[in-house]
């Protein structure tokens, strides 16, 4: 049993205002319970320290590492930067990173200074593209200052050291490829040959398009959307693309764009935020007599991601921020992920959204919207739909007659320059977010998703970035009708300061994820499992699909391993099923007994193993065999972030007071404390035994001890431990004397032994 020392307030301290603002800054609200706070959260320094296989790159000159480029199978890197293009071994970011040096051309730097842009933020080429080319070739663009330029990096076919050189310093025009500021959103893909891109292609930034563009040859022959047409495009900001199968045709392949833009269809002098979905057909090349070189098979339709409100009155986010697409077994049906902020003014929230490809075809399958004039609300198109269906890409398997878009027929074509828009909304899997963070300190910004399996099931594990440098790893676990648990595992700041995270990329083979901002690159392991808890009931409440419980530690998880010993339990958390040879922990928890002063203050610390447990108090008070929880708010109880604060106190506060730690259906005792108020009027003739000198508070444990249950004073006690200590001197006395004697007599017996009989009935003569 442990004493802790005497809490004194009141007219007895002159701590008091000292301590009570120490303690009263420690109130937080009772939600230890919530799984919306991280169970695992890192500081950069921490990060540092704590994980040494998290491995930091900060090599770069000039920073803006805004684009990345993984090579699984090869074992490297790309990293483009500010003037600069960087080759990382993706297993080792201790090795000297190679580079490339590609700055703007000079006279493209002057114009930009002239043209009054900011010389040392703008007027540089910034690397804002990399795509794998072909097996040897990277194809790269760049700001260029202003005048954005593409060419290829030539990587060889040594696998093992690639070559790394520009093919051209100066290379190409990247004007549809690339955006002219750095600062400015944009999406590029390149899919057979062709390089898509959602980019503004005019120094201002005010011509914005969605570009297809050769990158075979010399060739500069593009098409791309209607220019300054609001129905097209109303000042787009875009964020992803990628390139999607629909049917096993390969005439039938499209490319989908994900953007945001000011909606057309809301109210001129409430002009809102909506978050798009476009698609384009890859033989697309454009009309015969009207739209040439323009698309004739884009559409777009309303991404919405939305939190179901009373009423139909649903709280939206509008802005999308990221997409992320993750491949399944069918190439035709990915899923789709969004991260998407709010845009309205009353709070700040994020959210991030799940959409099947099925619920997209079937928005552009569906009707189109229509506007009959400019002083008319937009509706649903009634009328006949010509044939074939707007938007259909040409093909032999549906139509012979219309091997190219410029076979359409001219009703078709005329139909398109009109009806971009589709009148139905793509809608999220189960109509609701599988993530949201309302009124955090920070805004997420970029995602990747990791599929992985676990023992009871597979599980999406999202990695989101956000603005201020920081981490979030969180798994949503399906529950019944159709709902989902939100849990976040980790929040980690990545970086020393508050920077955005830029890019990130993940390598499932290495188990590891890339997170780029301006101060440079960090490579992070996915799992941090050593970090839950040394016990088996630490792993298990975790609920990390990465870890799992081995037997002797929290290990990460492989699903090809079979050992018998290994216990996870991602879906419910429960230790009891998995967890063997294990108490609820109070026999471990010691007992401390606590002396405190009727009407003061006293303060119990009981700090939970993890932030997602909820702490209840219990207490059976003195001569009652009965318990009861306490209420935070009751009476003169305060819950704290370390404890609990007892104020006022008064006898029937005496007692014993358990602090239990609960989740899920998991409790487990961290704390008892056996509490003992002693009277005021006991205190006080302490203190008024010498009248005009001041007498020290009694500390020890006897005086507290016959101070609250004998009444004895602290003279009182001195005098009665005086004759004590006389007695015990008696004692040792009588008992040293005892032993000189018994010495003694011990001494004469080894001089004057007896006489023994030997074998044969002989005596020993000494």
């Amino acid at each position: 049993m442990r004493i802790v020392g005497l809490w004194r307030t009141g007219p007895y301290s002159p701590l008091l205002i000292f301590l009570l603002h120490s303690l009263l800054a420690l109130i937080r609200p009772s939600n230890a319970g919530n799984q919306n706070i991280p169970r695992l959260q890192l500081s950069h320094t921490e990060l540092r320290s704590r994980n040494s296989s998290a491995v930091f790159w900060d090599g770069g000159e000039g920073g803006a590492y805004q684009a990345l480029l993984l090579d699984e199978d090869r074992g490297w890197l790309l990293v483009g930067g500010r003037d600069h293009i960087y080759m990382l071994n993706s297993d080792s970011f201790t090795q000297p990173a190679r580079k490339i040096h590609w700055p703007a051309g000079q006279e493209h730097i002057e114009r930009c200074k002239y043209a009054g842009k900011n010389l040392s933020m703008d007027c540089a080429n910034y690397v804002r593209l990399l795509q794998p080319f072909n097996k040897t070739h990277v194809y790269v663009c760049g700001t260029g200052a202003f005048h954005p330029q593409c060419t290829h990096i030539d990587l060889g076919h040594n696998l093992e050291k690639p070559t790394l050189r520009l093919l051209s310093q100066i290379g190409e025009s990247g004007r549809g490829k690339c955006p002219f500021s750095p600062q400015e959103p944009f999406t590029a893909r390149l899919t057979d040959g062709d390089l898509y891109a959602g980019t503004s292609v005019d120094f201002m930034g005010t011509n914005a398009a969605i570009f297809r563009t050769s990158v075979h040859s010399s060739n500069q022959h593009y098409i791309r959307t209607e220019a300054y047409q609001d129905q097209w495009l109303n000042e787009p900001e875009f964020v992803g693309s990628y390139s999607i199968p629909d049917t096993h045709s390969l005439d039938d392949d499209k490319v989908y764009f994900f953007f945001k833009e000011t909606a057309v269809e809301s109210n001129q002098l409430d002009k809102r935020i909506y978050s798009r979905v476009a698609r384009v057909c890859k033989n697309d090349i454009g009309g015969k007599r009207s739209l040439i070189n323009r698309w004739s098979t884009f559409l777009k339709a309303r991404l919405v991601c939305s939190v179901p409100g009373s009423g139909g009155m649903d709280t939206h986010f509008d802005e999308l921020e990221d997409i992320f697409l993750l491949e399944t077994k069918d190439p035709q049906n990915p899923v789709i992920y969004g991260v998407f902020s709010t845009s309205s003014s009353v709070f700040r929230g994020s959210a991030v959204c799940v959409y099947s490809m099925a619920s997209i075809r079937a928005a552009f399958n569906g009707p189109f919207a229509h506007k009959e004039s400019p002083d008319y609300r937009w509706m649903e198109y009634k009328g006949k739909i010509p044939y074939p269906r707007p938007g259909t890409c040409p093909s032999e398997t549906y139509d012979p007659l219309h091997k190219s878009t410029r076979d359409f027929p001219d009703d078709v074509v005329s139909f398109m320059r009109t009806h971009q828009l589709m009148w139905e909304s793509v809608m999220p899997i189960h109509r609701r977010p599988v993530f949201t963070r309302i009124n955090a300190p920070y805004r997420l910004k970029k995602l990747v998703v990791d599929r992985v399996d676990a023992e009871d099931g597979q599980y999406d594990i999202l990695h989101l970035g956000t603005d201020d440098g920081r981490l979030l790893k969180v798994v949503s676990v399906p529950k019944e009708n159709w709902e989902t648990e939100e849990i976040i595992l980790e929040e980690l700041d990545v970086f020393k300061t508050q920077t955005p995270i830029l890019s990130m990329e993940l390598s499932t083979k290495r188990q590891v994820l890339f997170v780029s901002s301006d101060e440079g690159v960090v490579q992070l392991p996915v799992q941090r499992c050593e970090l839950y808890g040394k016990a088996c009931v630490d792993c298990c409440l975790a609920r990390d699909p990465y870890c799992a419980w081995d037997g002797s530690s929290c290990t990460n998880y492989f699903p090809s391993n079979k050992r018998r010993a290994r216990r996870q339990d991602v879906r419910y958390g429960d230790p009891w099923s998995q967890c063997q040879d294990m108490g609820d922990g109070s026999e471990n928890a010691e007992l401390k007994t606590v002396y405190a002063v009727e009407t003061n203050s006293t303060f119990l610390e009981c700090v939970p193993r993890s932030p997602q447990a909820t702490i209840k108090w219990i207490i059976q008070p003195n001569h009652s065999q009965t318990s009861k929880e306490l209420v935070p708010g009751e009476e003169n109880l305060i819950y704290m972030q370390r404890g609990l604060l007892l104020q006022h106190l008064a006898s029937t506060n005496a007692g014993l007071y358990l602090c239990v730690a609960y989740e899920h259906s998991f409790s487990r005792t961290l704390a008892r404390y056996d509490l003992h108020v002693i009277p005021q009027d006991q205190m006080s003739k302490a203190q008024n035994t010498h009248p005009g000198n001041y007498v020290a508070s009694p500390r020890s444990y006897k005086e507290l001890h016959l101070m609250g249950v004998s009444g004895l004073t602290a003279d009182e006690y001195c005098e009665h431990l005086w004759y004590r200590e006389k007695r015990r001197q008696q004692k040792l006395r009588t008992l040293k004397w005892k032993q000189v004697s018994e010495n003694r007599k011990a001494r004469v017996r080894r001089q004057n032994p007896p006489n023994e009989p030997l074998d044969g009935g002989e005596t020993a003569d000494f």
